[in-house]
């Protein structure tokens, strides 16, 4: 069964860090590209970041561009985002998802996702 597992969000202050992780189960991510999303409250789910199986990445959002890192661990299977200098505007549950190759930033093409993790940013 193919399965994408978020996890490390939860609550931080405003600029603090948090590390997601998205790992996955019953399939190698070598040849996938994978996406972090994420939905705010009241607002449509929106891309966050990308890297595609050859390593390449993109960051989406201006917002997010330089506080926000994506890597991965093909022998970990994992693909990580490093959050930096955290808002109350990054509070959202943030989602991985998979699709061959190639970065997007249309959900619609991302085959397998994930159930989500929230993040939220307050003092």
């Amino acid at each position: 069964q193919l399965q994408l597992v978020e996890s490390g969000g939860g609550l931080v202050q405003p600029g603090g860090s948090l590390r997601l992780s998205c790992a996955a189960s019953g399939f190698t991510l070598d040849y996938f590209a994978i996406g972090w999303f994420r939905r705010a409250p009241g607002k449509e789910r929106e891309a966050v970041s990308c890297i595609s199986s050859m390593g390449g990445s993109a960051n989406y959002p201006d917002s997010v561009k330089g506080r926000f890192t994506i890597s991965r661990d093909n022998a970990k299977n994992t693909v990580y985002l490093q959050m930096n200098s955290l808002k109350p505007e990054d509070t959202a549950i943030y989602y991985c998802a998979a699709r061959k190759d190639y970065c997007s930033n249309q959900e619609y093409r991302y085959d397998y996702w994930g159930q989500g993790t929230q993040v939220t940013v307050s003092s």
